[in-house]
């Protein structure tokens, strides 16, 4: 059981709730089913990412006992690879049930929400062109983890969608590829010699902290004209950034935890300024 707690990624879990509370406060109508789906439903895609990515990248050999992250189950041995895989199916079919109510109240477009969801979750380590070893994880979070999840939970509430949900996805969605830019930039040597080009990999880790810099501050930039209350958490981006700029190696484990507690802040003061 704690392996597969370790390889569910608690941690990185806001990644997926605060876009589902974001989403769901802006629409300022809660359908409590509707709610609950869509949270689930965002968690175990999440998860199943996660999974996917814990045993490809061990076999691809991004994973090795070098790693300065976090531990991975599958290149600990803690469990196998295709265990994992397992595990991964798994939560895309839970995923997938708790998607049928959302398609029996929303229709058609909860469908091409869902599917192309949990394909982009598998693709992003795995498949012939995973997009994770390409310089697209980026793009993959900030489309997924910004404007599907934000934009689908308002969608699921108000079944119309609203220009200050995509406002609020793209802003939720920096923060989210500011954790997984954080996450490149500290493993960058072992992504390079693993042949996995992530942005920070093509470009240099110059370009992966500016990168971090625009994720962090973007968000309170767009989301100044919608609801202002998350701007009272920039002084923990400040020290986000400040840690970012200063820390290499294994040193940006602390900056990941920062980055992480930003969205929680971020998210939750979002959700304060809209009920209020």
């Amino acid at each position: 059981m704690k392996a597969w707690i370790l390889a569910a990624r608690p941690k990185t879990l806001s990644a997926s709730i605060v876009p589902v509370l974001v989403g769901t406060a802006l629409a300022q109508f809660v359908d409590w089913v509707a709610f609950g789906c869509a949270l689930f439903g965002a968690i175990f895609i999440q998860i199943g990412t996660n999974l996917v990515n814990d045993a490809l990248d061990f076999k691809r050999g991004a994973d090795t006992a070098d790693r300065l992250g976090p531990l991975r189950v599958t290149q600990a041995g803690l469990l196998g690879a295709k265990t994992v895989l397992i595990g991964a199916i798994v939560c895309f079919v839970i995923a997938a049930l708790c998607g049928i109510p959302l398609i029996m109240r929303a229709g058609w477009p909860l469908i091409v929400i869902g599917a192309a969801s949990i394909v982009a979750a598998y693709a992003y380590t795995g498949g012939p062109y995973p997009l994770a070893y390409h310089g697209l994880g980026e793009l993959f979070v900030l489309v997924f983890f910004g404007f599907v999840a934000v934009g689908g939970s308002y969608y699921v509430q108000r079944l119309t969608i609203d220009g200050r949900a995509i406002v609020a996805g793209f802003a939720v969605g920096c923060l989210a590829v500011a954790l997984l830019a954080i996450n490149n930039l500290r493993d960058v040597n072992s992504d390079r010699s693993s042949n996995k080009k992530t942005l920070a990999v093509r470009f240099g880790e110059k370009f992966g902290r500016f990168e971090i810099v625009f994720c962090v501050l973007a968000p309170f930039v767009a989301i100044a004209a919608v609801n202002w209350y998350p701007l009272i958490a920039l002084p923990l981006a400040a020290l986000v950034l400040r840690c970012v700029w200063r820390a290499k190696g294994a040193e940006l484990n602390r900056c990941l935890a920062m980055a992480g507690a930003l969205q929680w802040a971020f998210g939750i003061l979002f959700v304060v300024g809209a009920l209020l």
